[in-house]
């Protein structure tokens, strides 16, 4: 009987392998092997393609999360020291950190072990509906915690959130599912597409906006034209809307007085260095003094309350002084391979909306983490924003560890093109050694027409049967009597008879095949159906070649 060959030759799934079994042919049992075993069983059968950006985003996210926690502590924790807000605990921002991290991993899971079809598609009204209500009550008194004449906070008991951190999450995955049913699916029109994107992406980023809170509507609005690049919208349009977008910022800041001061002390930092330039002159100082190597982890000199949010905002500098030019070189080189990781998963999601969310949780990363970088090196004016998954700040390393997690749920539910090969492996049958009858497989010493190595009908050899389309292998694994005749001798595909199995041999009375004789020879004694034995077929050849 025909038995189709294992899914994960052409490109199956790792469950499909794990059923299988291990390659050399042994059952996987990965209860039995502990965590190497799950772990093992986990990569088995996925193809590299997918698992390698895989293994680098977790393996770059966790480093960068635990180097996060180890700063943190380094840097916080002579100022909790001095503080009763913080019970005099050198590890109370480590602590509340460590419970943030927690949260964030559960939700990661949750989001990773989802297909992210899940909160595309079935769940989007939802998630919007929900962002927009925490972001309203971020202006609602006895829910509003306003800091530095922002409001951007909601109190939870001990706890504060913040929700643009969220709302970046559902911009991205709103936009996904949008161009994902406007361009691929058309189950949208025109209208619609506006009413929706107004609801999903612009009121959300408009009560952002008025926070005020530019720093995240810049990094969104970035990450949403990066997304329409991916879909293939025109690059002109986008560069018209980019530098517009620019401008209008640029203007809104010039009116308000906390971003005029901003912008005044990037330009000349050190015209009120013990005023409104204070902290970034300090952060100078602490990446001056770290050098090449830094003076070691635990020993800054400037969070002894010189530096303001040393554990915050700042941490870079803190980074910097301890662990040098090397470690700030190594941050970046983090999340230089965080960057490979998510595009690549990008380059192979399976679809389009899978692949603007890959490109989106990627890009918007990497745009906050080089507007924080670029804000304490002074290249670009200080907007607030926490450096993602190093900097202190619960909702931050929250919405952070969620993109992960929608990262690897996309790379999840990747899968490989669909080739010709593929189609022709998934047509393969197992045959046993007594089934025969496809045109297109002979044995030694048997001529095959060519019409019926084709799937053409055969007049002449009375054959009219036509070949499989697919490919078929004979199981090699029968007795010998499956495929030889009761004399030891080879079966043809149409039933010879002992004597003519005998006069493949050269008429010897033996099932052994001449192998002194050349193919052609062979070929010509047995078609010709003469009986001439192999030296006689040689000779014969030669009469009709020296006759043409």
């Amino acid at each position: 009987m025909s038995a189709p060959l294992p899914s994960y030759l052409f490109g199956g799934s790792a469950e499909d392998a794990r059923r299988v079994g291990s390659p050399r042919g042994g059952s996987r049992k990965t209860g039995d092997a502990g965590i190497l075993g799950k772990v093992s069983g986990a990569i088995h059968g996925v193809p590299e393609r997918f698992m390698r950006p895989r293994i680098v985003l977790v393996a770059v996210t966790a480093v960068l999360v635990c180097f996060g926690m180890l700063m943190i502590y380094s840097a916080s924790s002579v100022s909790c020291l001095n503080s009763a807000s913080c019970d005099y605990d050198p590890a109370y921002y480590l602590k509340r950190q460590m419970i943030y991290a927690a949260v964030g991993l559960a939700l990661a899971v949750l989001l990773a072990t989802r297909d992210y079809h899940w909160f595309t598609r079935d769940h989007l009204a939802v998630v919007v509906a929900g962002v927009i209500v925490a972001l309203i009550l971020v202006f609602v008194p006895g829910f509003s915690n306003s800091t530095y004449g922002a409001s951007r906070w909601i109190k939870l008991g001990g706890f504060q959130l913040q929700p643009s951190e969220f709302a970046k999450v559902a911009i991205v995955t709103v936009a996904a599912a949008l161009a994902q049913r406007y361009y691929v699916d058309g189950d949208l029109g025109q209208a619609e597409l506006l009413k929706y994107t107004l609801v999903g992406i612009g009121v959300p980023l408009g009560l952002i906006l008025i926070q005020p809170d530019k720093g995240s509507t810049a990094i969104i609005a970035i990450t949403l034209i990066i997304m329409l690049y991916v879909a293939g919208f025109n690059p002109v349009v986008l560069s018209l809307g980019l530098l517009s977008g620019a401008l209008a910022l640029g203007v809104l800041s010039l009116t308000q007085d906390y971003a005029l001061s901003r912008i005044t002390t990037f330009l000349d930092p050190w015209a009120d260095e013990a005023g409104k330039s204070y902290q970034l002159v300090q952060g100078y100082y602490a990446l001056g003094s770290g050098g090449i190597l830094g003076v070691g982890i635990g020993f800054s000199k400037q969070k002894y309350s010189y530096l303001p949010m040393a554990h915050n905002d700042f941490i870079f500098a803190v980074i910097g002084e301890e662990c040098g030019l090397v470690g700030t070189l190594g941050v970046i080189a983090c999340f230089a391979l965080f960057a490979w990781a998510g595009f690549r998963i990008a380059k192979y999601a399976p679809d389009l909306a899978g692949r603007l969310i890959a490109s989106g949780c990627t890009s918007l990363i990497i745009i906050q983490m080089l507007v924080n970088v670029c804000g304490v090196l002074g290249l670009i004016p200080l907007s607030g924003k926490p450096l993602p998954f190093l900097s202190y700040g619960g909702t931050s390393i929250i919405a952070c560890l969620m993109f992960v997690g929608m990262l690897l749920s996309v790379s999840k539910n990747s899968a490989l093109p669909e080739t010709e090969h593929d189609v022709r492996r998934r047509n393969m049958t197992v045959r046993s050694g007594d089934e025969r009858g496809d045109a297109g497989l002979s044995f030694v010493g048997e001529t095959t027409p060519r019409s019926a190595s084709l799937g053409r009908s055969d007049p002449g050899a009375g054959r009219s049967d036509v070949a499989p389309t697919g490919f078929t292998v004979v199981d090699g694994g029968g007795s010998a009597r499956d495929a030889r005749g009761h004399n030891g001798s080879f079966r043809n595909g149409s039933g010879a008879s002992r004597a003519s199995s005998q006069r493949i041999a050269g008429g010897r009375g033996y099932g052994r095949i001449d192998t002194n004789a050349d193919a052609a020879s062979r070929q010509r004694s047995r078609g010709s159906g003469r009986g001439r034995s192999g030296g006689q077929g040689r000779s014969g050849g030669r009469e009709r070649r020296g006759r043409r």
